[in-house]
């Protein structure tokens, strides 16, 4: 009976050493250079057995690997200044690898997420525009805005008022049926002539009421130039 073996593939000789102290559990920082030396040697040995080529770069690192195992063992002499730890040039290589390991880790999972995510062109919405969004006769609601905006600071209503102040409460319901009487009765009327109580709450409330009379087509508004009196009129019932 045959038997099949594999080893995990790995992308460099650092990622071997990664994985190689992994499974010993230890912290990069203390290896021991002897003990990682050899199991990195069993395992380009084990690669040897099963006929499998081997990349330069590992054989370089099991050189370096053992190099750094000779200094180790070189004794040291007393009266020479400290040395620098053999290992630490291999430490820091590690730590860097392992550092852009996990962000190369991260950046797999992204890559994952957005194959999940499918994207499309911009849809033409233009067939779901609504009709009539310009009010008849060219009079868009940013003219109605810019009236009545205009009509608050006109010069009319800062002048002091002989008025009496009575406190009366405004709906927009009962504004439009008002509204409603007063074209009924005159046919058309200037957009400022229905301001004709000069109270914030019923400037408002009249404002709301045109606006939604021009929503619901009860009124025409008509404009016949820039800048001209923005006339109303009785929109006649079809037949």
């Amino acid at each position: 009976m045959e038997y099949t073996f594999t080893l995990p593939s790995f992308d460099g000789p650092l990622d071997l050493l990664l994985h190689l102290i992994k499974q010993s559990n230890i912290n990069i920082c203390d290896i021991s250079i002897d003990e990682i030396t050899k199991q990195y040697l069993d395992y380009i040995e084990k690669m040897e057995d099963m006929n499998l080529d081997i990349a330069s770069e590992y054989l370089v690192m099991a050189a370096e690997l053992i190099e750094i195992k000779a200094k180790t063992l070189l004794p040291q002499e007393e009266d020479e200044e400290e040395e620098e730890d053999p290992r630490e040039e291999l430490i820091s290589r590690l730590l860097e690898y392992q550092s852009y390991k996990e962000s190369t880790s991260t950046f797999k999972e992204l890559e994952a997420y957005r194959k999940e995510v499918h994207t499309k062109e911009p849809s033409d919405l233009l067939e779901f525009k609504e009709e009539n969004q310009n009010i008849d006769y060219g009079v868009s609601l940013d003219d109605l805005v810019k009236a009545f905006e205009q009509f608050l600071h006109s010069k009319e209503f800062q002048k002091p008022l002989n008025t009496k102040i009575a406190t009366k409460e405004y709906s927009v319901g009962k504004r439009c049926v008002q509204i409603r009487d007063i074209l009924r009765k005159k046919k058309k009327i200037t957009f400022q002539e229905l301001f004709d109580i000069p109270t914030k709450e019923y400037l408002v409330v009249t404002f709301l009421a045109i606006l939604s009379m021009v929503k619901k087509q009860e009124v025409f508004i008509e404009q016949s130039k820039n800048f001209d009196n923005i006339i109303i009129k009785e929109r006649e019932e079809k037949e």
